[in-house]
C-alpha cells in the first residue's frame, strides 16, 4: 500500500481536547459565579460584564499552548505569543525539574523556547520531528549543551510508549 506524501508539520494531538476543557471550565465558573450573584440578588450588568471578563480571562490562562514541529523548526504559540527555533541548529538543551518540569531549547540565532516535556512524551510524531532536528545538530556540531537531557528524555519517551504497546497488547 502506497502512502501519501508526510505531513509538514507534527503537532500535539491533545490539544484540542485540552482546549475545549478549559473552554468548559471558563463556561461553568462565568456560569455559577452569575447565578450565585443573583441567588444573592446584587446582579447588576456591570457585575454580569465583571464575571463574563473573569470567566474570559480563566479560559485563557487555562489554554495550552499549540506545540507543532517540522522539518528543522519547533514553535509553541501561545495566547499572546509565539516562540520557535530552529531544531537543526540548536546550541542547547536545558531540563527544569521541580513543580513544573520544562524544556529550555535555544538555537544558533539566540531564540528560546520552553516546553513541558510531556507533550513531546504525549506526541510521537512530534517528538520525530524534533529528534531529527535536534540529531542533525549533534552531527554539525551546533548543539554542545543538554546532550545528557536529550538522552534521558528520549529512554523516557521510548519506555513510554513500549508501555504503551505492551498495554494496547494485553500484555502488561
Amino acid at each position: 500500500m502506497e502512502r501519501g506524501p508526510a505531513p509538514a508539520s507534527a503537532g500535539d494531538r491533545h490539544w484540542h481536547g485540552n482546549a475545549r476543557l478549559a473552554v468548559i471550565y471558563a463556561l461553568v465558573f462565568g456560569t455559577l459565579a452569575t447565578l450565585t450573584d443573583w441567588e444573592a440578588g446584587s446582579l447588576t450588568p456591570a457585575r454580569v460584564v465583571l464575571w463574563l471578563m473573569l470567566a474570559a480571562a480563566i479560559g485563557l490562562l487555562l489554554t495550552p499552548p499549540r506545540v507543532a514541529a517540522g522539518r528543522g523548526w519547533l514553535s509553541v504559540r501561545g495566547p499572546l505569543c509565539r516562540r520557535m527555533v530552529r531544531t537543526d541548529a540548536m546550541v542547547g538543551v536545558r531540563q527544569y525539574d521541580g513543580v513544573s518540569s520544562h524544556l529550555v531549547f535555544r538555537d544558533i540565532d539566540g531564540r528560546r523556547l520552553e516546553l513541558d516535556p510531556r507533550v513531546l512524551a504525549a506526541n510521537p510524531f512530534l517528538w520525530h520531528e524534533v529528534d531529527t532536528g535536534l540529531r542533525h545538530s549533534l552531527q554539525t556540531g551546533t548543539l554542545r549543551q543538554g546532550v545528557d537531557v536529550l538522552r534521558r528524555l528520549e529512554r523516557a519517551i521510548d519506555d513510554e510508549e513500549a508501555r504503551a504497546v505492551l498495554k494496547e497488547s494485553g500484555m502488561s
